[in-house]
């Protein structure tokens, strides 16, 4: 009933791209709307990116805290990980990913985000079949093409990738309604379980989803490549989605100018000035930015009595 791809936990190590391979591979995007990728994260590179994503995920991101973001009850979201670690910039710019790339979206691509998340046990459908949503539907009458490119950052047993080949391109992405979901055809669902480090790339018009039941936290992380200058839709203008991409200096030495323009060097077609959000934190915000300033308000009266108790007892 279903095409399912299972990757061995033991992975072969990286072996050369070669062009005619990303013909094929290109090719089989074209036609499934997803492919699979060969090894091209060596182990020492995905031992830094694991280690990187961690130290995210120890604590909710706050004030000088370094952390993920929660806005969701079932998954912590870390923005922005070209930042983390050398691997996920080589990842993004890998020469194969890069001559897919082009064959599929042509030579006006950026990458356009870079996050990942953690994903929690459970057995609640919280993230139901859908396509991705990204440009304006009311202007734009083309179904455009976005590729997403995904590494699972652990071994996925459960809770794995599942998407229908064939449906990329049918229709402007959207979410299903129940009578849709079930509606769907299970011959040509293919879904993807594997070992940290499986690396995938598919058409985001397409239906996809993560499964459920999720048995053990699941992290990935998942880079956006789009034309920028395809209008976004609203919702992602207001919430600045699509911000031009956050760098770190550390991990940009020898780039051609090619891989200069998929990071959007210079380009600020996206670039809202002095952005802010419109809509207020909540309550609890507020409640832990007035203990914080209470907390400090102390701290600087401590201080000062210790200091003055110095003085007065040097003076004894």
């Amino acid at each position: 009933m279903r095409n399912a791809k299972e990757i061995p936990l033991k992975s072969n190590p990286p072996r050369p791209w070669q062009r005619s391979r990303a013909d094929r591979l290109a090719a089989e995007l074209e036609t499934n709307g997803i492919v699979v990728l060969p090894s091209i994260v060596s182990p020492e590179q995905l031992r830094g990116m694991q280690l990187a994503f961690e130290s995210r995920l120890r604590r909710i991101r706050w004030n000088n805290f370094e952390g993920y973001q929660r806005t969701e009850l079932y998954r912590h979201m870390v923005e922005d990980v070209l930042v983390l670690d050398q691997g996920f910039i080589d990842l993004a710019l890998h020469p194969l990913v890069k001559e897919i790339l082009t064959r599929y979206l042509g030579t006006e691509y950026e990458l356009t985000e870079a996050k990942g998340w953690k994903s929690l046990p459970t057995t609640y459908d919280f993230h139901g079949w859908h396509g991705d949503t990204w440009y304006d539907q009311a202007i734009e009458q083309t179904i455009h093409r976005e590729i997403k490119l995904g590494m699972y950052l652990t071994d996925v047993k459960s809770g794995a990738f599942k998407f229908i080949k064939g449906s990329h391109r049918q229709q402007h992405p959207r979410n299903l309604n129940k009578a849709e979901a079930r509606a769907l055809p299970l011959a040509d669902l293919f879904e993807l379980s594997g070992p940290a480090g499986t690396v995938f790339m598919f058409d985001t018009s397409a239906i996809h989803r993560q499964s459920i039941p999720i048995l053990e936290p699941r992290q990935a992380i998942f880079f956006g490549y789009h034309d920028p200058k395809i209008p976004l839709q609203p919702d992602d203008i207001d919430y600045y989605r699509y911000h031009p991409l956050l760098l770190n200096a550390a991990f940009l030495g020898d780039l051609s100018t090619d891989d200069q323009r998929i990071l959007g060097f210079g380009n600020k077609t996206n670039f809202q000035p002095a952005f802010q959000r419109q809509d207020q934190p909540p309550l609890i915000y507020e409640v832990f930015a007035t203990s914080h300033g209470a907390r400090l308000h102390i701290q600087h009266l401590q201080q000062r009595i210790v200091a003055r108790l110095k003085r007065v007892f040097r003076r004894s």
